[in-house]
């Protein structure tokens, strides 16, 4: 291993050695990347904006080769450099050739860079957001060893910024110019703010879009135009709006609908052509349909005499194409008559079906905390549009097996089939809410949607030495938007049964010694009432802030212990225990755009459970757990807590003991580029979970405010991710540095050694 570990530096020291400007042409200098971008004001004491400052650093940051954090640091081996200096292939064909072709890298020179338009570009970027008289400089930075590379120095003095000291709208002297009038009162524009081009062009496009809801199909953003005056006062900008004169004449007249058409087209693009007229448009299609007639009448809300709005447009694209059934919609307009005297725009709707079948399947390898480890697939197939309307019936089969990869015990004899699942789930999913009336706004679900699912599930699972238990799933939920960012789920009911059919004398005993896990693994129903507010605005390339947080709120078994009688504890529908708890939880997420594509990610955790009633004990389905790959990466999963509990060393199912009642968990994850579509991470993770009763199986794991800082499990880390753009492949490498468990070390730092608190974890997506 000494000797391959040689090599290796050995290779590395020989390509260090290799020039990599022995091909750039005379007068030519290889760019390597950006020393600092310093940003000064003119004035002493003025801070730049985030927006605008990003704005300026994006424009010159060019990224060299090889960049590791682009544009300030490069990898120390510019392997794709050394190739494309030192590798002259001399056919088109060939190794040499294909090596050539696929490692070599052209030179990122100062003249690509561009330094010069660069720094003449920043002034205007900066007058963009305020900022007039700024000026931008750069030096170059000659390598000291060799004068063909160089770093860039940029220096940008910004100038103090302009604030509008008045803001003044049209007068209203037409139903234009009345209706801009009216609508200032939503303004993006206020007195005191700093001047914005890019505010500007949303105040037009946001008035704009009020116009065309008003019936004015036709007006367009640049018929308004602004008048800037910086000449009154000093830094300020007197702002007034005006509808331009002379805009077209179909610009100043609002418009309804008029004939409404839907033209559909089969799955191969022929048949026999047919129409038929329905409540308020024209159906021409190819025989035969697989839609039902009313479904088209309902999701499309332009109805003719209306007032032609852009909100009523976009709900019909968007309704039909959330049917799931189409392959294609497209929406084309057009003047009633050529004379211009009508005030009717006729609509056509042109689509294709897609194909009604769908199939997938999934494999992965799974791993668990008691020593097994194997491979998963999941097959899954779906009809698209069962019924006619978009509903989608699904089918998904999944199964995994796992043998044993620990140490055997004395005298155990290892089984032949160790631990296996088997699970199927179907699902039968409504694109709409079922009835839509009862429940919400209909206007609002044809702008966001909503769908209604009923889905019914079976789940076997065999743990070898252990137990085999049949888990019953019957679901209904209703998922649908309030607004762009508002996402809300009810859960009406999840009913669940779990039946431990089989389990083993060495299980049965664990079960004994501690009661209180007995009792989570009983025979029970589990009928869940929940709902789930999600609020999302962590999507958009340009958002520099992104946040993300989910409230779920679930409770179980209070209307069965209503109409059931018995005294609490044992109550029991058609025979059958059933369980009876609360359960909140939280989840919120920041995301930082640091600069360029670097971002701070993170995320905040609490949830609690609390059993009362017919139950003392949370399902053990409902527990909470902690570790692995997607939370405290140092620690594999259930491999924490409760508290500082500490199993004991010879307990092979001590995986079983470290649930709880309550989660906390905090999370923090740089990201960066590395190279191309591979990314790093380094990150920072703390949390635990703890019991709201105490147990006297397991001793420290109680919620204790006075020992809390000291319960919570600490480690760090980093990571690689490569970005497949439709997938992420995810490999992290957790360090342990504060185990709860071992608080009876002197030192915070309480790892048994680095070695051993290393965890590796393999996953698909981002953690969080």
């Amino acid at each position: 291993m000494k000797k391959i570990y040689l090599c290796i530096l050995l290779i590395s020291v020989c390509f260090s050695a290799c020039d990599t400007t022995s091909r750039i042409g005379e007068g030519e200098v290889l760019y390597t990347g950006v020393k600092k971008i310093r940003m000064e004001p003119e004035q002493k004491g003025e801070k730049i904006e985030s927006d605008a400052e990003s704005a300026v650093k994006e424009a010159l940051s060019v990224k060299p080769n090889n960049a590791l954090f682009s544009p300030y640091v490069r990898w120390p081996f510019p392997f794709g450099l050394w190739v494309y200096n030192h590798v002259t292939p001399t056919r088109d064909k060939g190794f040499k050739h294909w090596f050539y072709e696929r490692f070599a890298k052209t030179p990122v020179l100062i003249s690509t860079a561009q330094p010069d338009l660069r720094v003449a570009v920043v002034p205007q970027i900066l007058d963009n957001y305020g900022y007039f008289g700024s000026s931008a400089t750069y030096e170059l930075l000659y390598n000291r060893r060799n004068p063909k590379k160089a770093r860039i120095d940029y220096r940008v003095v910004y100038g103090t910024p302009y604030r509008y000291s008045s803001i003044e709208f049209p007068r209203p002297t037409d139903p234009i110019t009345a209706l801009v009038d009216s609508s200032c009162t939503a303004t993006l524009l206020h007195v005191g703010n700093i001047y914005n081009a890019a505010t500007l062009s949303a105040e037009r496009n946001r008035i704009t879009r009020d116009l065309r809801n008003k019936g004015y199909y036709y007006f367009r953003p640049d018929y308004l135009a602004y008048f800037a005056d910086t000449t009154l006062l000093p830094y300020s900008v007197a702002l007034r709006m005006q509808v331009r004169p002379n805009i077209p004449a179909d610009a100043r007249r609002t418009y309804r609908v008029g004939n409404v058409a839907f033209e559909l087209k089969s799955l191969t693009g022929q048949g026999v052509v047919d129409t038929m007229r329905l409540s308020h448009l024209t159906l021409f299609y190819q025989r035969p349909h697989k839609v039902r007639l009313r479904f088209l009448e309902r999701n499309i809300t332009l109805y003719p005499g209306d007032l032609y709005t852009l909100d009523r447009q976009e709900e019909s694209l968007n309704s039909l194409m959330r049917m799931g059934v189409f392959r294609y919609v497209n929406l084309s307009v057009a003047p009633h008559d050529t004379s211009g005297v009508s005030d009717l725009l006729d609509i056509t709707f042109e689509a294709s079906m897609d194909t009604p079948m769908e199939a997938w399947f999934e494999a992965n390898v799974t791993s668990s905390t008691s020593s097994f480890i194997g491979p998963g697939v999941i097959f899954g197939l779906a009809h698209k549009n069962i019924f006619g309307g978009g509903e989608r019936l699904s089918l998904e089969l999944s199964g995994s097996y796992e043998w044993q990869t620990g140490k055997r015990r004395a005298g155990e004899k290892r089984s032949l089939l160790n631990s296996y699942e088997f699970g199927v789930n179907a699902s039968l999913t409504f694109p709409r809410l079922l009835p839509s009336s009862l429940f919400w706004d209909t206007r609002i679900e044809h702008r966001y949607g909503g769908k209604t699912t009923f889905s019914l599930g079976a789940d076997l699972m065999n743990r070898p030495r252990y137990f085999r238990m049949l888990s019953l799933n019957l679901a209904i939920a209703l998922d649908f938007q309030s607004s762009r960012y508002s996402f809300h789920t009810f859960h009406l009911p999840k009913l669940s049964y779990d039946y431990l059919f089989n389990s083993t004398a060495e299980f049965d005993s664990t079960l004994a010694a501690n009661p209180a896990i007995a009792l989570s693994f009983r025979n029970q129903l589990i009928p869940v009432l929940g709902y789930t507010y999600r609020y999302d605005r962590s999507f958009g390339y340009k958002a520099a802030n992104r946040i993300f947080w989910q409230a779920t709120l679930s409770t179980a078994g209070n209307l069965m212990n209503a109409v059931v009688s018995g005294s609490e504890g044992s109550k029991k529908f058609l025979g059958i225990p059933f369980s009876q708890f609360v359960k909140p939880t939280l989840d919120f997420r920041y995301y930082r755009r640091l600069w360029g594509d670097s971002w701070l990610a993170t995320r905040f955790m609490v949830g609690a459970g609390w059993a009362y009633g017919n139950s003392s004990v949370l399902p053990y389905s409902e527990q909470f757990y902690i570790g692995g790959a997607n939370s405290i990466r140092a620690f594999t999963i259930r491999s924490v807590g409760p508290g500082s509990y500490a199993p004991p060393a010879d307990k092979v199912d001590s995986y079983l003991d470290q649930t709880g009642d309550f989660k906390m968990e905090m999370n923090a994850e740089w990201r960066f580029p590395i190279i191309g579509d591979l990314h790093g991470a380094m990150f920072l993770d703390a949390g635990n979970i703890w019991l709201l009763r105490a147990d006297e199986n397991r001793p420290g794991g109680t919620l204790d405010m006075k020992t809390f800082g000291k319960d919570m499990a600490l480690g760090t880390g980093v990571g690689l991710r490569y970005d497949l753009s439709f997938l992420v492949i995810r490999l992290d490498m957790g360090i342990g540095l504060h185990d709860p468990s071992r608080n009876d070390r002197p030192h915070y730092y309480n790892m048994e050694s680095f070695g051993r608190s290393l965890s590796f974890h393999l996953a698909i997506g981002y953690p969080f």
